[in-house]
């Protein structure tokens, strides 16, 4: 299911998964009306633009936040123009599973936008490269961020942006054993609890850069 208010996309979008084998089963131009075509019809997944009408603010999102509250085993994949790091702290700190955070201009790239779904249907997450790029930039010298190696800087990035360890393996040519030491050292150093489940661990992170 679709929400997006510029008809362009909207049907460019539409056009995109329907060729790729996914049915669309409603594309709308506003958030009233995709919380209630959602409860008609219950969608696996919704991709939702966080500024629709009326105010063109941040309704996409208060629907996705919504959607995570009232149907928690619904994907939501929220699109954004520009980098919104309120708005992405609010979606993803709330629960990491079947969730995610995209530029609008990565779904130009098709094959990341596909993986992303992929991803989230999949039960994981999906957050832009450039927003955990710019979560994980700090400056100033109390920050724990400083402790971590330039390899481990890059583990975390990869990681946060819900890639298993297995693609961070693959993504930054490096043996799974490197993976899984780098992630233990990254753990230690910003004293987070250890937590099984490959979700939770990205919440951590992200609940961590964000506090």
């Amino acid at each position: 299911m679709l929400a997006e208010d510029s008809t362009l996309l909207r049907e460019g979008l539409v056009r995109l998964l329907s060729e790729e084998g996914h049915e669309v089963l409603a594309a709308v131009g506003d958030a009233v009306a995709l919380l209630r075509e959602i409860e008609q019809l219950q969608p696996d997944m919704v991709v939702v633009d966080i500024r629709m009408p009326p105010t063109h603010t941040d309704e996409g999102l208060r629907a996705a936040l919504e959607i995570r509250k009232r149907w928690p085993g619904v994907g939501v994949l929220v699109l954004s123009q520009h980098i919104e790091r309120n708005y992405a702290a609010q979606l993803l700190t709330s629960n990491a599973e079947r969730v995610g955070y995209l530029l609008k201009d990565r779904v130009a790239q098709v094959e990341e936008f596909l993986d992303a779904l992929e991803r989230i249907e999949a039960g994981g997450a999906a957050i832009d490269p450039e927003v955990v790029r710019q979560l994980v930039i700090r400056t100033t010298h109390s920050d724990p961020l400083a402790r971590l190696t330039p390899r481990e800087r890059s583990v975390l990035e990869t990681l946060a942006q819900g890639h298993t360890n297995a693609a961070i393996s693959e993504k930054l040519h490096i043996s799974m054993s490197t993976v899984e030491k780098n992630l233990n050292m990254i753990f230690d150093k910003l004293e987070l609890v250890h937590a099984t489940g490959y979700n939770r661990r990205i919440l951590a992170v992200l609940r961590y850069l964000e506090s």
